[in-house]
């Protein structure tokens, strides 16, 4: 299998909105608690700087994707903010590592500095340990800003990195 990163196409939508929505049923990742339908969900990766998937050079298959974005406006605009998705068969396979590291060269091709994320989970951390890993500083602790499926609360952790 090898693994292509490329700007998504209204072909990948099905899967992606797949993906996205095993993410959200999951809740443990995104804040999201609405799933995505083919009509909403067009229209959200259309709306974002860029949308990236990671999709099979031969089949065209897709294994994750990921959602580029400015994090705030105005003085603040330097900054974006991603999100990334990878369908739990694909995980294990370094899909999450390809797309964050496309997401840094994109990030740096629309003309961002700096990529933050506000609100990483603190027991994702397989997210964790690869934003570390791939140079991502942890910015502090918001205690109990997630909350999870049953209603308790987790801890979120924001990253960011220089691009």
């Amino acid at each position: 299998m090898k693994i292509l990163m490329r700007e998504y196409e209204e072909k990948d939508l099905i899967e992606m909105i797949q993906i996205w929505n095993e993410i959200v049923e999951e809740a443990n990742a995104f804040p999201q608690e609405e799933y995505l339908t083919l009509e909403s969900g067009g229209s959200f990766f259309a709306a974002q700087t860029y949308t990236g998937v990671a999709a099979d050079a031969e089949t065209n298959k897709i294994y994750g994707l990921y959602i580029l974005h400015p994090n705030n406006i105005g003085r603040c605009g330097h900054i974006c903010n991603a999100s990334y998705a990878v369908s739990s068969q694909s995980r294990g396979l370094h899909i999450g590592e390809k797309m964050v590291l496309d997401c840094i060269e994109q990030g740096r091709k629309h003309g961002f500095s700096i990529l933050q994320f506000n609100a990483v989970v603190a027991t994702n951390t397989h997210a964790r340990h690869l934003y570390e890993r791939l140079g991502f500083t942890q910015l502090g602790t918001i205690p109990k800003g997630f909350r999870m499926n049953d209603g308790h609360f987790e801890d979120i952790c924001p990253y960011y990195r220089v691009l």
